[in-house]
């Protein structure tokens, strides 16, 4: 379709849509087939300045056929304010696809949701397929305001290239100072944005292509209105924002260093101190996004898109594509279970049924051997999860409010406090309220199984524990001190003010408890609260068996029990120490003592009971051996500096890996529990307010790999309490029900 065939098909859905042609939009085309004859290549220039709604759907009707058109690129422009309506400048971009090349945005202020901030992985994730992706910027050279390597800070054989670069036919290049698409409340990594903060996120969109290019990927499943929707189709991106710079996020490198590092510090090319290339030192940063305040940025991005040329004016040496796997494959997992490459989740099931191994790993008999995972049972469950969390960039979310429809008199919504998966049952999930109420039901469908309302001496419900032995019972103890068991059988699955004594056992109160723990045996259970104290229980009788004191010099926040032993425990304090205890030596002592540099909030066993993973304030995450208490893992999690950060961690998958969150953050961590290395980071936040949701508490399904639900809770000006399903093994794009309308939205922003 040549460029005179666009316009007659503008002007024939102009007449479809009963709106006059723009006599802009007819000079564009105008213009284009002028260029066509004389250069033999065409791009249309679209300016947004010059529109207005009555164009929109003539425009896309052209944009659906442009992919099939002889016109080589489309720029999208904006020079100075306009009548368009901002709202529809996503589905033009949306629609016009593969031909997309330059954006400019310059001076548009669109709604807040109009781009979602990506992180390392969501970004690189979108690039990538970017064949043609030469140049990419985040920030610039404070001495260069325009695309290229800086060639006052970097030599002769820079400025040749910047030459040739500048001189390519399709180097359309714009660039801006700032621009205003803002994303508010959002939180990074090691900082955050106070409320109401301003811009965080400016796009303005400069492209760089290079020239013979003009294919790309198909993209068609990745189409929601977020960044990517325009990273996927645009050549070299800018983004900026005016933060304080911060070059490169490298500044808290850990004190560990490689022997790379080592030997490049000793050749002059490698800056210990920072963290960075020494040839970055004088590099003074203009209008950096919040990505770049990432650790590791500037790695991560040279080791996953290796056909970048210049990152953020800065020319990609050999010596920084080293760097950048040695830094990546230290820190990062691109895949779970070690694997290498990506695979389809087609061809993994393809080689199953042939019965070969599926490996994606080179060396993959060394992989055994250095690996616990090694070729298990689980080989091809494995194998098939890392196919479908490479394929999806961004989590399914479920609020279960959204699919419960679970609301007390009044339509007001209950507010969780607490929660905890059935052990047996995969469909089940009990949740504790703030308001005391115990409520069970079908995760799966919504639907309510029990509800237990608040009695007069049931406040914050903060201890939850299903029995094993016996599925239909539960434990729960309320933050003043009561303590319930209770028989899901004998619960109405209706919401009422009605109290159901049938099957309920009332134990003695532990006051200011704030954990409850049944053990393997499902005969005793343990307490502890805001004292120093724990006490034990007997389930059949009702009656408290010993109250052991003084077992730390600080309130025990929580006390757990091995899964496969009725007698040993483990407390964690905020004085700092975890303990293991026994019950057969009537703890007076522990069997050992560890300590952490800051008060610890909770600990738990993996459930083979090989680790004890103990969760500090302010996201001091280590990993211990049960056995004797020695350090096996330090997962190294950036610190806010917060003293009121309360952290905790979980397993999920079995012991093969932990998720973190913690109280001051939206963010969740997923960590491997043998490398330490970041397989992800995905945040949340609330659409309807803005506001960031902040991660209370989480547990790892169960059943599911990779599946997890996050008690999460805003701040000001409401407080809302949230439980949230979450899939890394499916993405939110293309899922209407589940994508659209729903009250969170998350955005991966990597550690």
């Amino acid at each position: 379709m040549d460029v005179s065939s666009l316009q007659s098909r503008y002007l024939d859905s102009c007449k479809k849509h009963e709106v006059l042609p723009n006599s802009a939009v007819l000079s564009w085309f105008y213009k284009a087939e002028i260029q066509k004859s004389e250069l033999g290549k065409c791009s249309i220039k679209f300016f947004l300045n010059q529109l207005c709604n009555a164009d929109i759907y003539p425009l896309i009707d052209v944009f659906l056929a442009i992919d099939s058109s002889d016109v080589d690129a489309v720029d999208i422009l904006h020079e100075s304010p306009c009548n368009f309506n901002e709202e529809y400048v996503m589905p033009l971009l949306q629609t016009i696809n593969l031909k997309l090349r330059v954006v400019d945005l310059h001076d548009m202020s669109p709604e807040e949701n109009f781009l979602q901030v990506a992180n390392l992985w969501t970004t690189t994730a979108a690039l990538s397929k970017l064949p043609s992706l030469v140049e990419l910027r985040f920030q610039n050279c404070l001495c260069c305001k325009d695309t290229g390597p800086c060639p006052a800070s970097f030599g002769d054989k820079a400025r040749i290239a910047f030459e040739k670069l500048g001189s390519a036919p399709l180097n359309m290049c714009l660039s801006s100072e700032t621009s205003s698409i803002s994303i508010r409340d959002a939180t990074f990594q090691g900082f955050h944005a106070k409320e109401n903060c301003g811009d965080l996120l400016s796009l303005t969109g400069s492209a760089l292509i290079k020239e013979g290019s003009g294919k790309f990927d198909n993209l068609s499943h990745i189409s929601k209105v977020e960044i990517s929707s325009c990273l996927q189709r645009v050549g070299s991106i800018e983004i900026s924002s005016d933060f304080p710079p911060n070059l490169n996020g490298l500044s808290n490198l850990e004190n560990k260093i490689t022997d790379k590092e080592e030997i490049l510090a000793r050749a002059h090319m490698w800056d210990l101190k920072n963290g960075r290339p020494t040839s970055l030192k004088n590099y003074i940063s203009h209008h950096p996004s919040p990505i770049c305040f990432e650790k590791h940025y500037r790695e991560y991005m040279v080791a996953l898109l290796p056909r970048l040329e210049v990152l953020d004016n800065f020319s990609i040496t050999k010596m920084d594509r080293e760097m950048g796997r040695t830094i990546f494959s230290k820190y990062y997992e691109y895949l779970p279970y070690k694997r290498q490459n990506k695979q389809s989740v087609v061809t993994v099931l393809q080689k199953r049924e042939m019965g070969t191994t599926g490996a994606s790993c080179p060396n993959f008999s060394k992989f055994k051997q250095s690996c616990h995972y090694g070729k298990s049972p689980c080989h091809f469950s494995r194998s098939l999860t890392a196919a479908k969390l490479g394929s999806a960039a961004w989590p399914l979310l479920h609020p279960l409010h959204t699919f419960s429809h679970i609301y007390k008199e009044g339509s007001k919504r209950l507010r969780a406090r607490q929660f905890e998966y059935h052990p047996s049952d995969s469909r089940l999930m009990v949740y504790g309220t703030l308001d005391g109420e115990v409520v069970v039901i079908n995760h799966e469908s919504g639907k309510l199984v029990g509800y237990v309302p608040s009695a007069n001496n049931m406040n914050s419900v903060l201890g939850l524990c299903w029995l094993k032995k016996y599925p239909s019972k539960l434990l729960a103890g309320s933050d003043n001190g009561c303590l319930k068991l209770f028989d899901i059988s004998h619960i109405p699955p209706i919401v009422s003010d009605v109290n159901c004594s049938a099957g309920v056992v009332t134990f003695d109160d532990f006051d200011q408890l704030t954990s409850v723990h049944v053990n393997s045996g499902d005969d005793q259970f343990l307490a502890s609260g805001y004292s120093k104290d724990v006490a034990l229980y007997d389930i059949f009788s009702g009656k408290r068996l010993h109250l052991f004191t003084n077992m730390h010099r600080e309130p025990i926040n929580v006390v757990k029990f091995a899964h496969h032993s009725p007698f040993l425990f483990a407390t964690s304090s905020f004085d700092h120490d975890v303990k293991l205890w026994d019950l057969r030596q009537k703890p007076q002592w522990p069997c050992y003592t560890a300590s952490s540099s800051s008060g610890n909030v909770m600990v738990c066993f993996s459930p083979d009971d090989r680790y004890l993973l103990v969760s500090a304030v302010d996201n001091e995450v280590k990993q211990l051996l049960a056995v004797d208490g020695r350090l096996h893992m330090d997962f190294k999690i950036a610190s806010t500096g917060s003293a009121h950060n309360y952290t905790r961690s979980y397993y999920i998958n079995g012991s093969d890996y932990i998720i973190s969150g913690s109280c001051d953050e939206n963010v969740v961590r997923i960590c491997c529990t043998q490398t330490g290395r970041r397989l992800r980071d995905f945040y949340l936040e609330d659409v309807e307010s803005g506001n960031s949701l902040f991660v209370q508490s989480l547990r790892g399904d169960p059943f599911r790999l990779f599946h997890m639900s996050v008690l999460t809770a805003s701040k000001r000006p409401c407080s809302k309490w949230e439980i949230i399903k979450v899939n890394l093994l499916a993405s939110s794009h293309g899922t209407e029900e589940h994508s659209h309308g729903q009250n969170i939205r998350s955005t991966f922003l990597g550690g």
